[in-house]
């Protein structure tokens, strides 16, 4: 099951945007409901402590939490829509709103992707991420010209990626190096891996459906 997580920061409706699968749950973190009106999607749950949606008015059940909590209103809302059955999740508006924000929910991907085995997006209809782990390979479907970028959240061993311009094959690359920075698609699947560590894999396009 899929469900989408709106959060607070930048939405652009783009065809990738759009191309979406529905989800089958949407959870609204505070201000993110502001995007359900964009999306054309029905919010389920709207989690948080409601600082952020002075004057924005909406028909769904509120969970509302204090101010003064240990987790962001975008950790309770994935936490809902993990109590729901959602294997895979979709975090809309992830970028281009508060940087503490913005850094707290991609590091909070890659502990979702390892601890709860959840597929995980990341998206601002122009700008996605992906989280990448050592297992299975992941493959996007990207066309060509896409600025793709593979950010190590760790040092990382055994990196491999295809089907971009400059490829690789079991690098190790350093927790802080650009060497991965601005990379650029040739058409076709994108393959990437890991032996070991942390990274995410990113986009920055709005042409392009999610894989």
């Amino acid at each position: 099951m899929t469900a989408w997580i709106l959060v607070g920061g930048r939405l652009v409706s783009t065809p990738a945007l759009r191309a979406l699968p529905r989800p089958a749950v949407v959870v609204a973190a505070d201000g993110g409901a502001r995007h359900a009106g964009v999306l054309g999607v029905t919010v389920e749950a709207w989690v948080g402590d409601f600082d952020s949606s002075a004057g924005l008015e909406l028909d769904a059940p509120r969970e509302v939490h204090p101010a003064a909590k240990d987790e962001t209103d975008a950790e309770l809302a994935v936490r809902v829509a993990l109590k729901r059955g959602a294997h895979e999740v979709v975090i809309v508006g992830a970028f281009g709103g508060r940087f503490d924000h913005t850094a707290a929910l991609t590091l909070g991907a890659l502990r979702l992707a390892r601890d709860a085995h959840a597929g995980v997006t990341l998206t601002s209809g122009d700008e996605w991420a992906w989280p990448l782990l050592p297992g299975p390979a992941l493959t996007l479907d990207l066309p060509p010209g896409t600025t793709l970028s593979v950010i190590a959240a760790s040092d990382l061993g055994g990196l491999s990626l295809s089907g971009v311009r400059w490829p690789l094959s079991g690098a190790d690359v350093p927790l802080g190096s650009g060497w991965t920075v601005s990379n650029e698609t040739r058409g076709g699947p994108v393959t990437a891996s890991l032996r070991s560590g942390w990274a995410l894999v990113t986009a920055l396009t709005g042409d392009f459906p999610a894989a």
